[in-house]
Formats: structure tokens, sequence, C-alpha cells
């Protein structure tokens, strides 16, 4: 079973960086009933394993109340304002350290994919640059 599978087909926008790049380029041109397995590789998904992606956190900087433990996912806010994903990857009295690469980096892909349908996109899907499904609001 795949994710898509319990969550009804994946819409994305083709050429806007909604998939991964190695995913999208070898679904493009595949026509409605058409099926491929497909194989993508780590420079063409997530990304290669970065060791230097890892930072130290003062364990003070965190909410007093906030509960850390290894292998919690969080949202961090960069310097200029940005949302970025890290793990914790381990913590001592002192620091928190957090791994900041995505937690498929490194890996080989592999997809069972099918068309299903095909169809034009909306000019607020264009300029949002992404599928608005039922129920979707900014």
């Amino acid at each position: 079973m795949t994710p898509s599978d319990d969550a009804g087909p994946l819409q994305f926008l083709a050429g806007y960086g909604n998939i991964v790049p190695g995913l999208e380029s070898e679904m493009i041109g595949m026509k409605i009933g058409e099926s491929k397995d497909v194989v993508v590789k780590p420079e063409d998904g997530y990304g290669e394993f970065d060791d230097e992606a890892f930072m130290d956190v003062p364990r003070n900087e965190f909410p007093e109340d906030m509960e850390i433990e290894e292998g919690v996912e969080l949202n961090v806010t960069d310097e200029d304002g940005q949302n970025q994903y890290a793990r914790v990857e381990n913590i001592t009295k002192e620091t928190v350290r957090l791994d900041f690469n995505h937690p498929l980096a490194g890996a080989e892909l592999h997809f069972s994919v099918k068309v299903v349908a095909l169809r034009d996109p909306t000019e607020e899907e264009l300029d949002h640059g992404h599928v608005h499904e039922e129920g979707h609001h900014h």
C-alpha cells in the first residue's frame, strides 16, 4: 500500500516543484491510464545526506515547558525568517543537536505510479504554484 492509496490520487502542478524532481521528470509525457515503476536517485529526490547539516543549540533557547526528545521533528525559523524542518538528533544537559537533513536524504526512492487524470490548472493554481483541492484555503 502506498501513501496515496489512503488519501486517493496525488495531485500536483507540473513544473512547480510540487514533487521530487526525479519523479516529476519520469512522469512528464505519461498519458491517462499509463503506469510505470520509477526509481529516483538521492540527488533527484531529497538530496544526499549532508554531514554538515547539524546544529547544536543551547538547551536554554527552548521553552522550559517544551518536551524535547530524540527523534522529535520541529519546524524552526532561521535568521531570515524562513521555516525549516529539523529533527532532534540528541540531547545533553547543555545542548540540543538538530539534524536539518530531510528524513529521506540519501535514500533511493521507489515509486509505482499510474496517471488517472490530467487537467489544465486554474489561473489561481498557477499564481499560487500548487493544486487547490476541494476545501483548500489560503
